[in-house]
């Protein structure tokens, strides 16, 4: 990758407020709603004895990087096509995969950052605890951030405009952050449910990341899950995607 095409993507990234917000500032922000809502920090029997502060904490970790893979960017590299940039780039010594590799890269290190911002205020906020398996909890999140943007790539491979790009974006988001438990905690969803959403890329590492935050190494299925989707989602965006 060139290193020049990654300071000044990482230069852009650093200039765009809204993505500086939603990505990096609004998971964690979402987390100190809901933790100072009373009710949320008590005890809750049908959540296996946690808060729900407690597996919320994994949904504002996944929340950051679905964002920043479905919302921001696919219209950035949508963007770049729709304004031929990335066909000049083809005449130049700096290939557009160099430009694809750097925004993949920036919005990773972004949701990673998003991910830790919020395991550290939930933990000094709320006193949630730090997970218990934290190499399990690293490799699930790792997985997860990869399929994120696999997702996000054949996002950005079917879309010929920026407003495509929204829309397929969008058409998107609000079920991944179903899957998520954004509205409703995997925890809990009736069993029926939590299996099917188990299958999906952030139903897998929502539950993958609360087994490793209990504990327990993250069930190897759901691992598997995420490593399957992020092979084929990976394939697909390679399939589909056009430099013009």
């Amino acid at each position: 990758m060139n290193t020049a095409v990654l300071r000044t993507e990482l230069r852009l990234f650093r200039r765009e407020p809204g993505a500086l917000f939603w990505i990096l500032a609004f998971p964690t922000l979402l987390l100190v709603i809901l933790g100072s809502i009373p009710s949320f920090r008590h005890h809750q029997a049908d959540l296996g004895g946690l808060r729900t502060v407690d597996v919320y904490v994994p949904v504002a970790v996944l929340l950051g990087m679905i964002v920043g893979a479905l919302q921001s960017m696919p219209q950035n590299i949508t963007g770049y096509r729709e304004r031929g940039i990335l066909r000049r780039m083809s005449t130049t010594p700096v290939r557009p995969s160099a430009l694809l590799s750097a925004q993949m890269l920036v919005y990773g290190a972004a949701a990673l950052v998003s991910a830790l911002c919020a395991l550290a205020v939930g933990r000094l906020a709320f006193d949630v605890r730090l997970p218990e398996q934290p190499y399990g909890y690293l490799l699930a999140l790792l997985l997860a951030i990869l399929a994120a943007l696999a997702l996000g790539a054949v996002v950005s491979a079917l879309s010929r405009t920026t407003k495509i790009a929204g829309a397929i974006g969008s058409a998107v988001f609000f079920p991944m952050m179903f899957c998520a438990g954004v509205w409703l905690p995997v925890q809990a969803m009736p069993d029926g449910l939590a299996r099917v959403v188990g299958y999906t890329p952030f139903g897998a590492a929502a539950q993958a990341l609360n087994r490793a935050a209990a504990g327990d190494w993250p069930g190897w299925t759901h691992l598997g899950v995420l490593a399957a989707w992020t092979v084929l989602l990976t394939a697909g965006a390679s399939r589909w995607f056009r430099w013009e």
